[in-house]
């Protein structure tokens, strides 16, 4: 690992809107150093350039596998279309290269066995962007589920909703074509969703059913989802991809207790009263880029992990599974 006084070198595979907030919070973090960027598209790594006058000069790529032989580095940060993530993993992994992917991380279980064995080979980093792990309602909640205190969670309601169809689907943008995003709403905001749940419950999804309405488009727009845990937990999970408005909502019934996330703050029951825990009484928040470099230092564990990205995406095959046969799908572990 590298020491306090040690430039971790990064370079971005991707440079898009997303990766420029990935490359802001770098460049805002000491001992990093963003060594290269890549890129198919010559405006994106211009403006690019235009996040920092350090990267000015930085040498930019076409192709990411000229910058993996060209560019000496220690990582890379890939915030590319859905589709592509698995090959350029691998490659950056086959190159002795820690990984911080977007999400979804892959978009199929084949891919995330071979991501999640990879990295048990070659003992690398690798982290996926859910940013839910580092804030601080997700975290009180997993870490009260996880104390045992409010014993058994056996009902969980959530819901999310975006303005995604009409951002996406009239342009023809890559998140609505199939050959590039490998789903639709679900596989992209409402994947944080899926995550996060999974994450904070700790429950494994044994059994789903589920409709999806594509609106006309190559991929799913609206998704109704109902899941069985192994333990018998249910979950409704609603991922609304055609609303005027971002909102998401998260319930968490157990035995002793229920959750609500609610904004920046928790609303907790226990009986009929209401406690509000407000977000400045939560701790400290930790974005994946921070918590990427700090895992890079062995200063704290990746929050994220691949073994997580592989659990979304075992989840989401069950969803489409089930959607595309009208029957209940087994989520394959």
């Amino acid at each position: 690992m590298f020491g306090p006084n040690e430039t971790v070198r990064v370079g971005m595979i991707g440079c898009g809107g997303n990766a420029r907030g990935h490359a802001r919070r770098l460049l805002g973090l000491d001992g990093v150093e963003i060594v290269g960027l890549c890129d198919p598209t010559q405006a994106a790594i211009a403006a690019t350039r235009k996040v920092d006058e350090r990267l000015t000069e930085v040498p930019a790529f076409a192709e990411y596998g000229d910058m993996l032989r060209d560019v000496q580095m220690d990582a890379v940060e890939i915030s590319t279309p859905h589709t592509l993530h698995y090959e350029q993993i691998m490659a950056a992994l086959d190159a002795g290269l820690h990984v911080l992917t977007e999400k979804p991380m892959v978009c199929t279980v084949e891919h995330a066995e071979a991501a999640v064995e990879k990295v048990k080979q070659t003992g690398l980093v690798m982290g996926v962007s859910y940013q839910r792990h580092g804030q601080a309602p997700y975290r009180y909640c997993r870490e009260a589920i996880s104390s045992g205190e409010l014993g058994t969670c056996h009902f969980v309601s959530c819901w999310q909703s975006q303005n995604w169809y009409s951002s996406q689907v009239p342009r023809g943008t890559w998140r609505s074509q199939m050959k590039w995003a490998g789903g639709g709403q679900l596989n992209d905001s409402g994947s944080h969703l899926l995550d996060i749940v999974l994450w904070m419950t700790g429950l494994k999804p044994a059994e789903v059913f589920s409709y999806q309405d594509n609106m006309g488009s190559e991929v799913d727009v609206l998704s109704a989802i109902a899941v069985k845990f192994e333990n018998g937990a249910l979950c409704n999970f609603s991922v609304v991809g055609h609303a005027v408005n971002f909102h998401e909502e998260i319930a968490l019934f157990c035995e002793e207790a229920t959750l609500a996330i609610v904004g920046q703050e928790v609303w907790r029951w226990e009986g009929e009263a209401k406690q509000v825990v407000s977000g400045d009484d939560l701790g400290r928040t930790r974005d994946p880029d921070s918590n990427f470099i700090g895992a890079l230092r062995g200063q704290e564990q990746i929050q994220a992990s691949s073994e997580d990205g592989r659990e979304v995406i075992r989840l989401s095959e069950a969803i489409w599974e089930a959607a595309a046969t009208g029957q209940p799908a087994t989520v394959k572990h």
